[in-house]
């Protein structure tokens, strides 16, 4: 291949790589709340358009990966699931799915980021579920000294996980009181700060997938975070 081939296919990927982080994933009205469903096939998550977490924390595709990620919104909750191709899970042992599990991001787990607050960024949510089940969420302020003690806020979000051996993925759904995030009386075309994060394989060598890559060693970089918006259709 020519130098000035190669150059342009450079460009032209960073151009299009460009394109894509400034693409919003957009959540779709549902008529009513739902039970929380776990199966991409259910009326419920029928019509909505997916977005894909796919590329590693400095955005590098890891297409054994792609991550399916989709969501729906109604008056008062924000819905998300995760449809999760893996090849190698670490599961913390003997799971508490009544109880939050602090540090659980030390296991696998599906990670949203988000926040309302479109002028004190470092302010913002973290909800996290595992494919048992197992859940934690955060009031994240990077302001203070020592983020990780948000944990000890509760949202109340519900949240469901399955692992489907034979296929090798597994699913999370959240539904996310919009309460929480700021934001009582949602329209369409209200937007958040978000970003999406997967984690596979054991703590001391994990397999990191996002959708926006926080092109840091640390996926608390809201400096980087997308957009989600509310459609109606």
């Amino acid at each position: 291949m020519k130098a000035s081939h190669l150059v342009l296919v450079v460009l032209s990927s960073m151009v299009l790589a460009a394109a894509q982080e400034q693409v919003p994933l957009e959540s779709v009205k549902a008529g009513h709340d739902a039970v929380l469903d776990t199966n991409p096939t259910s009326a419920f998550w029928s019509g909505t358009r997916p977005t894909y977490a796919e590329v590693d924390a400095n955005g590098r595709r890891m297409p054994e990966y792609r991550t399916e990620v989709r969501s729906r919104w109604t008056k008062d909750s924000l819905y998300f699931l995760f449809i999760c191709p893996y090849k190698n899970l670490s599961l913390k042992p003997a799971p508490d799915t009544a109880r939050e599990t602090f540090e659980l991001w030390k296991w696998n787990v599906a990670e949203v980021f988000i926040g309302s607050d479109f002028h004190d960024i470092k302010r913002y949510k973290e909800f996290e579920v595992s494919p048992q089940n197992e859940w934690v969420d955060l009031d994240i302020n990077l302001n203070a000294p020592r983020h990780e003690d948000g944990w000890l806020w509760n949202s109340g979000f519900e949240h469901s996980a399955r692992i489907d051996q034979s296929a090798h993925i597994w699913y999370a759904a959240m539904r996310i009181p919009l309460a929480v995030l700021g934001t009582p009386a949602p329209a369409e075309g209200t937007a958040f700060r978000v970003n999406l994060f997967r984690t596979e394989g054991p703590p001391d060598d994990p397999t990191e997938i996002t959708w926006r890559p926080p092109m840091s060693n640390t996926f608390h970089v809201p400096e980087r975070f997308g957009l989600l918006r509310l459609v109606t259709h």
